[in-house]
């Protein structure tokens, strides 16, 4: 029986530690932060436990969940799960 890959995605490349913590992660840039949009577009895949380290995005975030379950927290407000 042949398997079907479901990514949509590339995994892309190990992240840099210094912006996760608690396990690995994997970014493919997809689109640069490069013009008026103000908004660059990447996959990131978690392993489980792992998370990503404080930071804010000026021109906004897109998160889309493609599996698993995630959070994410805006600026004094309460954590919010995340579903694919």
């Amino acid at each position: 029986m042949e398997t079907l890959n479901t990514n949509i995605f590339p995994k892309g490349e190990k992240a840099p530690e210094a912006y996760f913590s608690g396990g690995t992660a994997w970014v493919q840039i997809l689109k640069p932060n490069e013009d008026d949009l103000n908004c660059q577009i990447g996959n990131v895949i978690f392993e489980p436990g792992c998370r990503n380290n404080w930071h804010s995005h000026g021109g906004g975030q897109i998160l889309i969940v493609t599996s698993g379950t995630g959070f994410y927290q805006e600026k004094g407000k309460p954590a919010q799960v995340l579903h694919a």
